[in-house]
């Protein structure tokens, strides 16, 4: 080889080994749970699949290097999902381009069988590294731990991972195991820089805690795209929206000595996320900007989505304007309330189980904050907003419980209260149970009453719940081995049977649930 031609070729080599710095515009959603149609906040509507095809287009042609990408939730909390079980959402994933997904726990609210389908029919893969899919054959080939995309030129890689507390909080089945978190999200980072990946993205249905600590623990990984806690970071001045949890992107040092950037985009397809990051040639991020987009009515609505919305909409049309029921103040269902303290909604849900359970004897019911899902405003009440409040189609279950067992699922109920987790217990009318905050976790039931009397721990009880907490959903063990009768009666029957009978529904907050010493904001 010449002397000239050996220069040319250290040349090349460090050229390569010098890559220009690569820009990624990450745009992304979470928790859109079946919400095809736009959402009303306060006077105005947000998101709907439509609005959003048009700015994913919008964005994906003027942005450098798009990747669209999802955390997760896609399935459940509408008409659209009971109908359609996740294939009205893939059509409209597909149309929009996205990238990757990452499974959620909702995904799996109907067992591996409705997953399988949505994924075959996805033109995007599905990934979550801490689930062990090889033992169940409708999904052994449909979700994986990571994917390698050619972005820009380059190489870069997204791995998925989903809520360790999915065998709690949903119906996986006995096929589908769990693996530890970090460990499986390290393995990822290794076979992807195994291939020469040094770029890694996180597809995360995990929540914002639980992302932070990932972040903070597991080297390699650039960004996450969150999702499961419904989470809005970034600055906004719209009115309509709900105070910020933290900037966008969430900053936090990882152990490489680099940054990972954290961001999330609420819920319902209100905003849609849009992150630019630029890596240096070896990988690390450099700089970023960005904030979530709002999802507005005046952002003109995708043409061809438009059709497919309308189309998808006439076989539910009819059934979902049916009015069950009115409301002259309307029902509190919000999140932020559901998982903390009584709720008006709940308080209705409760006592319409108890209703639905009396024939088996049921003297109280219990209704997992969880499993309350919206809001109903004041006026009519239509079959769609039912569903919309309970959508996940669980069964009325009535257990035989000592006093003893009703307390230790109020005190769990009320371990987790400052991280809003959908375990904290709502009781039917006659039932107060009072909680000290002041107290350590475990011991903050100070007080259980029942007609005016205090629950006694030797003695027992037919309690009235959903089949999902019944069957120690949401972490409560203490439910195992009770005497139990499944009465098949879906939860949306129950309060429609509920509402229709009644002229109007119009619940207080009535003392149910009294808090002590809780913090101030």
């Amino acid at each position: 080889m010449t002397r000239f031609s050996l220069a040319l070729l250290t040349a090349a080599l460090l050229s390569n080994a010098h890559a220009a710095p690569l820009t990624v515009t990450v745009l992304h959603t979470d928790d859109l749970h079946g919400r095809l149609e736009p959402t009303k906040i306060g006077e105005n509507l947000y998101g709907g699949y439509a609005r959003q095809a048009t700015l994913v287009k919008q964005f994906s042609a003027q942005d450098p290097n798009p990747l669209v990408l999802s955390g997760g939730d896609t399935f459940q909390g509408t008409l659209f999902y009971n109908v359609y079980k996740g294939l009205a959402d893939v059509l409209f994933m597909n149309l929009m381009g996205y990238d990757a997904m990452a499974v959620g726990n909702h995904e799996f609210d109907d067992g591996p069988e409705a997953l399988a389908t949505f994924a075959e029919r996805a033109r995007f893969p599905l990934l979550a590294a801490n689930l062990d899919v090889t033992a169940e054959p409708l999904l052994k080939d449909l979700i994986k731990p990571y994917a390698v995309m050619s972005v820009g030129g380059e190489k870069v890689g997204v791995i998925g991972a989903v809520t360790p507390d999915l065998p709690q909080i949903s119906s996986p089945g006995p096929n589908v195991k769990m693996l530890e978190l970090m460990q499986s999200l390290r393995s990822s980072v290794t076979a992807l820089q195994g291939q020469g990946v040094n770029k890694i993205f996180l597809v995360s249905h995990l929540g914002y805690t639980l992302e932070q600590e990932v972040a903070r623990t597991v080297s390699g990984i650039d960004v996450i795209v969150g999702g499961h806690s419904h989470t809005l970071l970034g600055t906004f001045t719209n009115k309509d929206f709900p105070a910020s949890e933290g900037p966008y992107p969430t900053i936090v040092p990882n152990p490489d000595g680099n940054r990972t950037l954290l961001v999330a985009a609420w819920e319902w397809g209100k905003v849609l996320g849009r992150l630019k990051v630029t890596f240096s040639d070896s990988g690390a991020v450099e700089s970023w900007e960005g904030n979530p987009v709002p999802v507005t009515a005046d952002i003109a609505e995708d043409p061809t989505a438009k059709r497919m919305v309308e189309t998808l909409t006439v076989p539910i049309a009819n059934l979902r304007q049916r009015v069950i029921g009115q409301t002259t103040r309307g029902l509190n269902g919000n999140r932020e309330v559901v998982r903390r303290r009584e709720s008006t909604m709940a308080n209705v849900l409760a006592d319409a189980a108890l209703d639905a359970a009396q024939n088996a004897g049921a003297q109280l019911a219990f209704v997992n904050g969880g499993g309350v899902r919206a809001s109903i405003n004041a006026g009519p009440i239509t079959f769609d907003e039912a569903t919309t409040v309970q959508p996940f189609g669980n069964t009325l279950t009535v257990l035989t419980l000592t006093g003893a067992q009703i307390r230790a699922a109020l005190e769990h109920g009320v371990a987790t209260w400052s991280e809003n987790k959908g375990q904290f217990l709502h009781v039917s009318r006659g039932v107060s149970y009072t909680f000290d905050l002041g107290r350590p976790a475990g011991s903050r039931v100070v007080a259980v009453t029942l007609n005016g009397q205090p629950v006694v721990d030797a003695q027992t009880y037919k309690v009235a719940m959903n089949n999902f907490t019944a069957g120690g959903g949401d972490g409560f063990t203490m439910f195992k081995g009770a005497p139990r009768l499944d009465t098949g009666t879906l939860d949306v029957d129950i309060l429609v049977r509920y509402l229709q009978e009644r002229s109007a529904v119009d619940a207080e907050p009535e003392g149910r649930i009294v808090i002590v010493n809780e913090p101030k904001p």
